[in-house]
């Protein structure tokens, strides 16, 4: 069983992600929808050039794939981490896996780290995933920080520009 998502994962994910409610090609160029919705199907019809949706449909996808990441990153941790975690560590990384896909997390030394219970060196290893195409690009390295923060429940958590 997965945790809930809280209040400030919930707020880091929209500021990130940004509320588009026309679809467009994100910077891997594939179609996204609402608050960062890149899932092939959209309620009625796939997510493409023109689909648009309201704001109430923007936040029930955005619900749905953060339960759908919740439970996916549960998978990923042993159970005595699972019960270590407090709602800010798990929320970074749902966060973290919702931005990069839980391959990449699955397979990161982030997640490694975590459940050997090394807490220290994960505000690391969230920094490390900052690049798309090989470029660090500023909106990741915030985003990383962010993520790291919430992590470690630093105030403020948010690295905004």
């Amino acid at each position: 069983m997965s945790q809930l998502i809280n209040a400030a994962t919930l707020a880091l994910v929209k500021h990130f992600e940004g509320l588009y409610l026309e679809a467009y090609q994100c910077t891997a160029g594939i179609w996204t929808i609402g608050y960062g919705h890149t899932g092939l199907r959209h309620n009625d019809g796939t997510v493409r050039q023109g689909r648009k949706i309201t704001a109430q449909e923007a936040e029930q996808l955005l619900a749905r794939d953060l339960e759908i990441f919740a439970a996916g990153v549960s998978r990923l941790l042993l159970p005595k981490v699972a019960a270590a975690l407090n709602e800010n560590q798990f929320g970074a990384l749902v966060s973290f896996a919702f931005n990069l896909g839980l391959a990449n997390l699955s397979k990161s030394t982030l997640i490694q780290r975590i459940n050997a219970l090394r807490w220290k060196d994960c505000p690391a290893e969230f920094l490390k995933w900052n690049r798309a195409s090989g470029r660090i690009l500023r909106g990741l390295t915030r985003r990383r920080q962010s993520e790291a923060n919430l992590f470690q429940s630093k105030e403020p958590w948010l690295v905004k520009p």
